[in-house]
């Protein structure tokens, strides 16, 4: 039988109300939890709200009648947008020390916790709102229908802008720990995808990011290519941009592309990049709601900055392009001088990157040592013609002569702070250095070489045997690698050597694809 408290609470429903029901599928709901030892309590909380609906949602309702029951059920929902408690149940303080579990142990301190109760004695207003973090304190006989309503709108506006605040924090923070990386990667495709990522983040959908389908793409001369994907479209090495782009998409991107000028349109948007070089770059991304004003604003700044990058993105690539052919022309230069012309600079730089990638160095990495490795020569620029291009044998003095090409090298690279200049220098320096320690210029054995200069010893020698020069003809290649397996150890790192005949189609190949012209 109801208690006269619960007498005054059915004053909450009407004759024609019907219980509440729990969320369906398909579409997003406020979460509360009931937490009551009164089972009528329960039952009139869902009925007086059963069609309510704030910012397009209905409620969904969980329930909980005791305090370790309570306790469970927060566990189970950490996304609950309101607690509706009880202060006296199994115990006088039950509801005051579930006040405390959520804030202090659960750490949430965005849901609403509304106290309500039968017994204000037990709880008194001003020492409960002056001691716990609640948000709201009614005693049941004040909670009409229209009451409830008002509070439990209330308290639902709140929580929705704590949130919006909340995910900005977090989106924020994700965009902040990903700047650094963004703002460092060289390749493009890695950086189209950062941008994806921190637009994600901006939009507060990261924790939905499956949900969201974005492309950023650049214009070519002749056709459109996708640089970066996400969602359902995410790219394999091998997608081609007609396989993965959509046709809604292709034409939003191609308008895009055609008006010079992105656009936002209800859950997706472009935005559009032109370098001051001309190159185009358009982003797509669709999401699962309509942009508001404050999503379009965030990204219209975003996307200003990322122009930004987008520039100096390009202008670096330029930069390093004029490098790479700067260091092979000095490369080959090198090479003119001995009259070694052909493609020795180049056969070289590929065996080089082919066998750091198997060492395990990684991809940035072996590019570095490919381009550098052409240098590995550099020095025979300060070796009179007449030493270097002497068809006889060289005399003890002539040969001594040559050697200063190493030291030669790395006096004119090892002033540089680039990278790639640094990495030329220790090549230069070491390529002639023999792991048993009997090379030149400083007797370096083992590992004391650097890994450089290792990989570039095995790459020259390999194509200076198989190669004519002044002095000598061209070996067979069963002499090179039966020299090779004798030197194993003893002038090339053994496991270098190994991953050498391991990998041997591979380098052959490379040798056939760059042969010397006759």
């Amino acid at each position: 039988m109801a208690s006269e408290q619960q007498e005054e609470f059915l004053t909450f429903a009407d004759e024609d109300e019907v219980p509440g029901v729990e969320a369906g599928h398909g579409k997003e709901h406020w979460k509360v939890i009931i937490v009551d030892d009164e089972l009528e309590v329960h039952h009139l909380t869902r009925m007086v709200l059963s069609d309510f609906e704030f910012d397009g949602q209905r409620l969904e309702f969980q329930s909980a009648y005791s305090e370790e029951e309570a306790r469970q059920v927060l566990r189970d929902h950490p996304d609950a947008a309101i607690v509706l408690l009880d202060v006296v149940m199994d115990q006088d303080d039950s509801g005051l020390k579930l006040v405390r579990y959520i804030r202090e142990e659960l750490k949430n301190q965005a849901v609403r916790i509304i106290l309500r109760t039968g017994q204000p004695g037990q709880a008194p207003e001003k020492v409960v709102i002056t001691d716990y973090d609640i948000n709201d304190y009614k005693e049941k006989t004040e909670l009409t229908t229209q009451k409830l309503f008002t509070t439990i709108m209330a308290a639902l506006r709140s929580y929705r802008d704590i949130m919006v605040i909340e995910n900005n924090k977090v989106g924020l923070e994700q965009i902040i720990k990903s700047s650094a990386d963004l703002f460092e990667l060289k390749s493009m495709k890695k950086f189209a995808s950062g941008v994806l990522t921190q637009l994600t983040s901006i939009l507060n959908l990261h924790k939905n990011a499956l949900h969201c389908n974005s492309f950023a793409v650049a214009k070519g001369q002749e056709k459109i290519y996708v640089l970066a994907a996400t969602g359902d479209y995410e790219l394999s090495d091998n997608d081609r941009v007609e396989n993965v782009v959509p046709p809604h998409v292709l034409h939003c991107i191609e308008k895009a592309f055609r008006d010079k000028q992105g656009e936002f349109d209800g859950d997706h948007f472009t935005c559009y990049f032109e370098s001051k070089t001309g190159r185009e770059n358009v982003i797509y991304f669709e999401g699962q709601k309509s942009l508001t004003e404050w999503n379009r604003y965030l990204i219209e700044i975003y996307c200003s900055n990322v122009s930004v990058a987008f520039e100096n993105l390009y202008l670096n690539e330029e930069v390093e392009t004029t490098q790479k052919e700067i260091i092979f022309t000095l490369g080959e230069i090198a090479e003119t001088r001995s009259r070694e012309t052909g493609n020795h600079v180049k056969r070289v730089a590929e065996y080089s990157k082919l066998l750091a990638l198997k060492y395990g160095l990684p991809e940035e990495e072996a590019e570095l040592v490919r381009l550098a490795s052409s240098m590995h020569d550099v020095g025979k620029v300060a070796i009179p013609d007449a030493v270097l291009n002497k068809p006889g044998k060289l005399t003890r003095e002539e040969f001594e002569l040559i050697k200063e090409h190493a030291n030669y090298g790395y006096a004119m690279l090892n002033h540089s702070n680039r990278e790639i200049i640094k990495t030329a220098a220790i090549i230069a320096y070491q390529h002639h250095e023999k792991y048993n320690g009997t090379g030149y210029p400083n007797g370096l054995a083992g590992e004391d070489i650097h890994i450089y200069g290792r990989i570039t010893a095995i790459a020259d020698v390999f194509d200076a045997l198989g190669s004519d020069r002044v002095y000598k003809t061209a070996w067979p290649l069963e002499d090179i690698l039966e020299h090779f397996r004798q030197e194993r150890g003893q002038h090339f790192d053994p496991k270098l050597v190994d991953l050498f005949f391991e990998n041997l189609p591979a380098i052959l190949k490379i040798r056939e694809q760059h042969c010397d012209p006759f």
